[in-house]
């Protein structure tokens, strides 16, 4: 597995007592809500995590039935980090663009499509045309129908692009998976199951393609190397020399990712 928070890294957690999960993850209302500040209840979520996102966003995952008090304890010991973190990424950050985006920049595969508002009625779709338009039909006022729109577009891109692109490089370095999958994650560029399977973030169309091949050999090498041992860095080296490189600029690839992606700053 290989990921990095959206945030460029910055994330910080606290262990707390186990209880009955809920069956699905849901949205906890929160005073600061309104602020920019989450609070997402997970099934899968362990011990209380805290991220602030690449646009100044924090969300604080807390696993099932977490009381509201232990979640006010956690966010009093770490508010003055998360807002000295906050800070530090509002102060960089790029100020909003446009939505829908005027372009779509894909640099792993070095297209540039120019989003054409086609109007008209009828459901929302984003379909490829001629000449590197990307031609959006439908209301352009109706912004969630939008990205969703969008995002159908950029997960079937994924799969057009990156699949292939990680069965014609295990072809060429000897190494055989099960299977691949395309996804939307937050957190993670890519990961290895034990029984082969390699996910791939649709994200990853966004970085260059150097960065995203270090990424697919790095996936590979887990069918050979379940762990981050020395063994598995070994196998990474040996097919991708400069992998700290490319590694560091991976972790700095959420920096690209346009925000409608993830929903924010679209509203």
């Amino acid at each position: 597995m290989i990921g990095g928070q959206v945030a460029t890294g910055f994330a910080i957690d606290a262990a707390v007592p186990l209880t009955p999960e809920s069956a699905a993850s849901q949205l906890l209302l929160w005073p600061e809500q309104d602020a920019g500040w989450s609070v997402r209840e997970s099934q899968r979520a362990r011990r209380m995590v805290v991220r602030v996102f690449h646009t100044g966003r924090v969300e604080v995952v807390v696993p099932a039935r977490t009381s509201p008090h232990a979640i006010e304890s956690f966010l009093a010991r770490h508010r003055s980090w998360i807002e000295r973190k906050r800070e530090e990424i509002l102060l960089k950050a790029l100020p909003p663009a446009p939505f829908p985006p005027q372009r779509i920049e894909l640099a792993a595969c070095r297209e540039l499509w120019r989003v054409h508002l086609a109007g008209g009625r009828g459901r929302t779709s984003a379909a490829p045309g001629a000449g590197g338009l990307l031609v959006l039909s439908g209301d352009a006022g109706d912004r969630r129908a939008v990205r969703a729109a969008l995002m159908g577009w950029l997960m079937e891109r994924a799969r057009q692009v990156l699949s292939p692109w990680l069965a014609e490089c295990a072809r060429e370095l000897g190494f055989e998976y099960g299977r691949a999958v395309i996804r939307r994650q937050r957190t993670r560029w890519g990961s290895c199951s034990t029984r082969g399977t390699i996910s791939l973030n649709c994200c990853l169309l966004f970085q260059p393609a150097p960065v995203v091949r270090y990424l697919m050999i790095h996936e590979l090498a887990h069918t050979r190397h379940m762990n981050h041992s020395r063994e598995f860095w070994q196998c990474v080296a040996r097919h991708c020399p400069q992998y700290r490189r490319l590694d560091r600029r991976l972790l700095e690839g959420w920096r690209v990712v346009p925000a409608w992606v993830f929903g924010e700053r679209i509203e």
